[in-house]
């Protein structure tokens, strides 16, 4: 395989070992509790012991109104720190640098108190439009969140301003309504995030890893393309962040004939991320979007249209998969199945995810462990 793929890299603050990153990865593993258990815990160590460089663990929400789902980390009090550390040991004893993403749903929140940058109609639900008094308390709430993953000894945070989450939902003109100094032009939509990333910056210092999971385009008529995120994502980059994570498509394009058969392709997100590095020469880039074969992901590199690649489902179906892209191991990759939708239609149902493409005695354990 190619020695690139596996060649070391400085990430802001970090060196990590080789060019594959476990991506953030819901599965609706924590409790209701929302804190770290053993499902978690041995999730993460065996994404850790795959053979990845880094891992960046999912969404975990910086105040109970921005949850997503009921089993979902919460990261909103420090009585969450000591089982974050763990979380955190866990996955830096196999040698790698761990990372958290720090998150909030706004209008995609599973709560009847959610809250967005305008009264725009989710799910059936009109989320609260945030005064000031709000968008100063979520913007606390980022930066709270960020040290409490450093005092949980992370190394370092990623911003998720992916999937129409609330940070994007601010730089959409589909979603950001507002006639206020948050909304309007795109200089104004960018505010509220670029606030959230300076306060975050602030509270952990500028040595402090701080990445940001990065919606180059939504794929919704009237949303976000790359003629509005490449000019946010310098802004980014002058603001101080450490990489950007890129990604494409929001909750309102999953079903979307053109998002279903772009997410067919092998790493149809690849392109966005080429755009965005071009853009942007000095920060690295991460690619992401179902990228199945080594040799692809050797050729996003070689290419130049990132600097690392990510994995979410793909080493979910397969935890073996940087091993056997190494050499390691001679099996065949176990690849995750386009069109599949049993962890998805699990994490609908509030139930742990599993694969359809494990192996029958790895499933039934799973199924035993979580009860059905």
């Amino acid at each position: 395989m190619d020695s690139l793929l596996f060649s070391p890299l400085r990430l802001g603050s970090l060196q990590v070992p080789n060019r594959i990153v476990s991506l953030p990865l819901y599965l609706a593993y924590p409790g209701e509790d929302h804190a770290v258990d053993d499902l978690v815990l041995d999730y993460y160590d065996e994404m850790a012991a795959s053979g990845v460089g880094l891992v960046i663990v999912e969404n975990v929400t910086v105040e109970p109104c921005g949850l997503g789902n009921p089993r979902t980390l919460l990261i909103s009090e420090d009585r969450f720190i000591p089982g974050l550390a763990r979380l955190a040991q866990t996955i830096q004893r196999h040698g790698i640098p761990a990372v958290l993403q720090i998150h909030h749903a706004g209008r995609y929140a599973n709560r009847p108190d959610r809250i967005a940058p305008s009264p725009v109609e989710t799910w059936g639900v009109v989320p609260q439009a945030m005064d000031q008094a709000c968008i100063d308390r979520v913007v606390g709430a980022f930066a709270a969140g960020a040290r409490r993953a450093r005092e949980a000894g992370f190394d370092g945070v990623e911003l998720h301003g992916g999937t129409g989450y609330l940070l994007p939902q601010f730089l959409s003109p589909r979603t950001n309504l507002r006639e206020d100094a948050y909304g309007g032009d795109a200089s104004r939509r960018m505010r509220f995030p670029l606030e959230v990333l300076a306060a975050v910056r602030a509270e952990v210092g500028a040595a402090f890893t701080v990445g940001y999971r990065f919606l180059a385009d939504e794929y919704m008529p009237g949303g976000l393309t790359l003629t509005d995120t490449l000019p946010f994502a310098q802004a980014l980059a002058g603001a101080g962040v450490s990489y950007l994570s890129v990604m494409a498509g929001c909750y309102d394009a999953f079903q979307q004939p053109r998002y279903l058969e772009d997410d067919a392709k092998e790493a149809f997100m690849a392109p966005f991320a080429q755009a965005v590095k071009r853009a942007l020469p000095g920060i690295p880039v991460v690619a992401a979007g179902r990228i199945q074969r080594p040799e692809t992901a050797a050729a996003i590199l070689r290419d130049g249209m990132a600097d690392l690649v990510g994995l979410a489902r793909v080493l979910f179906a397969d935890p073996l998969w940087p091993r056997k892209a190494r050499g390691e191991i001679h099996d065949p990759i176990n690849p995750c199945t386009p069109g599949c939708l049993l962890c998805l239609k699990r994490v609908k149902e509030q139930r742990p995810a599993y694969c359809g493409r494990w192996s029958k005695a790895r499933r039934e354990r799973f199924l035993e462990r979580v009860g059905g």
